[in-house]
């Protein structure tokens, strides 16, 4: 298959077309930066010569917007908007356009849709999309409309031969360097990786081989459309995966942050704190009701194989 991954050069980009290259399938990367062969111009925003890679394409998978890892100012907050949105609507022009439109087009969202919660897991069905909680910074909300806009954005474009789903993604945990995997065990080794808060809000996550797979099954799929959540089935309390990750590296002591220490570290990382505080309570419903399976449901597990792949041990491939 012909395969056109817009902002494919990040690291679940990195991962894709990696698996797919490797699985046989004609990897396209639109970039504002060509380096590679496959690689092809484009400036996120208005319809050029690349809008023929998708014309008889098979699939198209948007991964375009600005990363989350960085500080939440207004400028930023806005450039996450404006990326997310104007690369979806110009996919959809030249989905739109296309000759022979793909047939299925998969556009990146996330698991931040939802609302910050404890007391039960979010599906695509009962879940609650997030923006209304009391006692949140109020730039949450504003995130909460990033992803909002980022999926209508899709839903708005006019491709009556082309299926869309809306791949509300969890953290994908990957040994690749530049990923949050390697942040939160830079912590761990640091002696940081302990609870941060107290440590009970959830995290929901998804190793990078059944996101690879997962993705893969929404393609073949005809009878899934419009949101799908891509998240292990088990997520789990900051301070119990911190645990995990702490006995997988082998580092028996982790010290834990108050809220105030979360603060003055995302400052320092020049990310923010919304990554640590959120509680994403993320279920894959529609996944697992479709039948797929996961090879890695269990944190444990995960982190175990993340671990060993990163040290090299027998069968480690990225």
């Amino acid at each position: 298959m012909k395969i056109v991954i817009p902002g494919g050069t990040g690291q679940v980009g990195t991962i894709l077309s990696r698996a797919l290259t490797a699985a046989g399938h004609d990897v396209v990367i639109l970039t504002r930066r060509p380096v590679h062969d496959r690689d092809v111009r484009w400036d996120a925003e208005t319809l050029g010569p690349w809008a023929k890679e998708i014309d008889g394409s098979d699939v198209v998978i948007n991964l375009a917007g600005r990363s989350v890892n960085c500080r939440y100012t207004p400028d930023n907050l806005r450039a996450m908007m404006d990326s997310r949105v104007h690369s979806t609507r110009v996919v959809g022009e030249a989905v739109a356009a296309a000759v022979r439109p793909p047939k299925v087009w998969l556009q990146m969202s996330t698991a931040t849709v939802y609302a910050h919660r404890f007391d039960a897991p979010n599906d695509e069905v009962t879940g609650v999309l997030g923006g209304a909680e009391p006692g949140v910074p109020g730039y949450w909300a504003y995130s909460v409309e990033i992803a909002k806009a980022w999926e209508r954005a899709q839903e708005q474009a006019e491709t009556p031969h082309t299926r869309k789903v809306s791949m509300r993604a969890a953290m994908v945990m990957s040994p690749d360097r530049g990923g949050v995997f390697e942040v939160l065990l830079r912590l761990v080794r640091l002696g940081l990786g302990g609870p941060v808060a107290g440590g009970a809000q959830y995290v929901s996550w998804i190793h990078d081989r059944d996101f690879v797979r997962a993705v893969e099954f929404l393609a073949d799929r005809d009878d899934l459309a419009g949101p799908v959540n891509l998240a292990a089935p088990a997520p789990l309390p900051q301070h119990t995966f911190m645990r995990v990750l702490r006995a997988a590296w082998g580092v028996p002591v982790g010290l834990p942050a108050t809220k105030w220490m979360a603060e003055l570290g995302a400052f320092a990382l020049r990310s923010d704190t919304e990554l640590l505080l959120k509680s994403r309570r993320v279920v894959p419903g529609r996944l697992l009701e479709a039948g797929f399976t996961f090879d890695h449901p269990q944190w444990p597990e995960a982190a175990d194989d993340l671990v060993r792949r990163l040290r090299g041990g027998p069968g480690s491939t990225m």
